[in-house]
């Protein structure tokens, strides 16, 4: 039920994503399943909440690169996305670090821009 997936976020996060539901589950045209949600996810070194997620994956030719956080929900969400992706295998990734530095898998696939006039390194392609 709902408890089970807004588990451990009753912040304003769990907050807009609940109301967020609410809309999308009010029109009969849009199919909306519900992702897990990790339990809160807190930084170490100051208590930060830290942004885990699940929705936060890539997909590629043959797989899906899929946070995983240590979380009872990890099995769950990757069981979830891999009957929305049935000819691609699920490949979790600890994400702990990821969300640290406010990122994700599907964050660090994204372009990195190079200074105008100046060539990217090889290494920034990877």
């Amino acid at each position: 039920g709902e408890e089970r997936v807004m588990r451990g976020r009753p912040d304003e996060d769990g907050i807009a994503l609940r109301e967020n539901y609410r809309i999308l589950d009010e029109d009969p045209e849009i199919e909306v399943e519900k992702l897990p949600m990790p339990s809160a996810l807190h930084a170490s070194d100051d208590g930060r909440t830290l942004p885990a997620s699940y929705a936060n994956f890539y997909i590629s030719n043959k797989t899906v690169l899929v946070p995983s956080f240590g979380d009872p929900a990890d099995k769950d969400a990757a069981a979830l996305l891999q009957s929305f992706f049935p000819g691609r295998d699920i490949v979790q990734i600890r994400s702990n670090e990821l969300v640290y530095g406010y990122g994700g898998i599907h964050c660090m696939t994204q372009q990195q821009p190079s200074a105008a006039g100046k060539p990217v390194s090889p290494a920034a392609r990877l």
